[in-house]
């Protein structure tokens, strides 16, 4: 299934055929494609490089495609890496976090730095560690095998 190129996110480099890899939802996904391409900023003739996760309905292309910045793809992945992180050695503690030092990490990036942290505001925060922790474990192998290709890749590039 071709993604559009007629919408405000015009794609330039893509992943058509992401339903068949999307993890666990592999073949039984909505999500049929990846992209990364330009979008329309808000201030007039300001472009932006996107990336997009397309969902398709089956009749149509979902409105509930998501568009993120590059830099706020790059910083899930950090959050993600450092979550990863925390729960190898999660199982140490009681509810799989320490709650008086509830910060795992702050990460610096530009001038400051993004506060990784358990939410303590989560009314099941200890039965959400647990699934948590547990999901990660199941997905394992899945988990690995990506982050693996991705420390190749930056590896490749010089990082």
């Amino acid at each position: 299934m071709k993604i559009p190129t007629t919408l405000k996110h015009k794609p330039v480099v893509v992943s058509e055929n992401y339903d068949r890899v999307d993890g666990r939802f592999a073949r039984n996904t909505d999500v049929k494609g990846l992209s990364l391409g330009l979008t329309q900023g808000n201030d007039r003739g300001k472009v932006n490089i996107s990336a997009k996760v397309w969902r398709y309905t089956g009749e149509d292309w979902s409105s509930q495609s998501e568009e993120l910045p590059l830099h706020r793809v790059l910083d899930m992945s950090i959050l993600i890496c450092r979550s990863l992180t925390h729960f190898r050695e999660a199982y140490r503690y009681e509810h799989y976090y320490d709650p008086q030092k509830p910060v795992i990490d702050r990460v610096a990036l530009q001038g400051d730095a993004m506060t990784v942290a358990i939410c303590t505001d989560n009314e099941k925060l200890h039965e959400d560690m647990k699934l948590f922790s547990q999901t990660l474990s199941n997905d394992d192998e899945m988990i690995g095998e990506r982050l693996r290709t991705l420390s190749k890749i930056l590896k490749d590039m010089g990082y």
